[in-house]
């Protein structure tokens, strides 16, 4: 393969990896700056069993089935949440911990006890993702980004992360100054008249938006990742929101890239045969960047000061 095939080869695969970190970075910002982060990661727990089950109802892992399934999920897990929490009478931080972990374990043994040998779904494919074989074996060169034939053959994922970045984006967008305000005064955005547990709930699902689409192409690792390290990483270089954001694109898209690129030349140059996890690779780039924000951030000794 020559390098005129190759990067047309590899390009979608590399995209949907950026569109993915991007997608959950954005709403991921506003989770962090709200101490909700963890719903990034509950999130990608608690909606496996409801994509499983939405496949093993329909046999078939499209979108529409799967959003829906991971909604149902998300459903369940909230009125668990609230059942173990009045039952028990114990903490909410607690009560989540309790429903997503069983969850996640009753979506993996359903993954384990079902035929999902005609598709790519399984245990490994829930966790790592499936990044490395959505390549563009139509592209025969640099000539095929403007042939029509070899177009139609673009991996399906990308055109869905794709929709789904502009969908987070313009939600960011158009409800931009309600996030803002209710972030960091709730009591103040309710004077103003803002529903802000309507808004918080749809800053909510707009994150499990991201996460489902994200999930057949990544995996909940790069999931879990982008939601929480490059907002975190983000909110120690700058005390701007505005600012914020943008980092957290920047870190998201360096994780994606530099962490796509390690995981495929990174063991030939290191001279090891073993390929490595391109969603494994991201995420502990990702965790690289925010290691390095902590030790030489800018606004890492004024954490305590709120980002406006």
């Amino acid at each position: 393969m020559n390098g005129a095939e190759f990067v047309p080869l590899s390009l979608p695969p590399l995209l949907i990896g950026v569109f993915a970190a991007i997608a959950c970075a954005l709403p991921g910002n506003f989770l962090v700056l709200r101490k909700q982060a963890l719903i990034g990661d509950a999130i990608s727990h608690v909606v496996l069993p409801g994509i499983v089950v939405a496949f093993l109802i329909t046999g078939s892992v499209s979108t529409w089935p799967m959003m829906i399934g991971a909604a149902g999920a998300s459903i369940i897990a909230v009125v668990l949440i609230e059942a173990i929490r009045r039952l028990g009478r114990i903490e909410p931080g607690a009560a989540m911990g309790v429903a997503f972990t069983a969850m996640f374990a009753a979506g993996v043994l359903l993954l384990e006890q079902s035929d999902t040998s005609s598709v790519h779904l399984d245990v490994e494919h829930a966790l790592y993702g499936n990044l490395e074989s959505l390549i563009w074996l139509d592209a025969l060169g640099w000539q095929s980004l403007w042939d029509p034939v070899a177009l139609a053959g673009l991996p399906p994922e990308l055109i869905r992360m794709s929709a789904t970045l502009v969908a987070v984006s313009a939600f960011v967008w158009i409800f931009w100054r309600p996030l803002k305000i209710s972030t960091f005064d709730e009591g103040f955005a309710r004077t103003l008249g803002m529903r802000t547990n309507l808004l918080g709930l749809a800053l909510v699902a707009v994150a499990a938006i991201a996460a489902v689409a994200a999930f057949d192409a990544v995996g909940s690792i790069i999931v879990i990742a982008m939601f929480i390290c490059p907002p975190a990483a983000a909110r120690l270089m700058t005390n701007r929101l505005e600012a914020q954001i943008m980092w957290s694109i920047v870190f998201a898209t360096l994780s994606a890239v530099l962490g796509y690129l390690a995981a495929g030349f990174g063991p030939q140059m290191l001279g090891f045969s073993n390929a490595v996890s391109a969603a494994g690779m991201i995420a502990t780039v990702s965790g690289l960047i925010l290691a390095l924000t902590a030790v030489f951030g800018p606004c890492r000794k004024r954490l305590g000061a709120p980002a406006v």
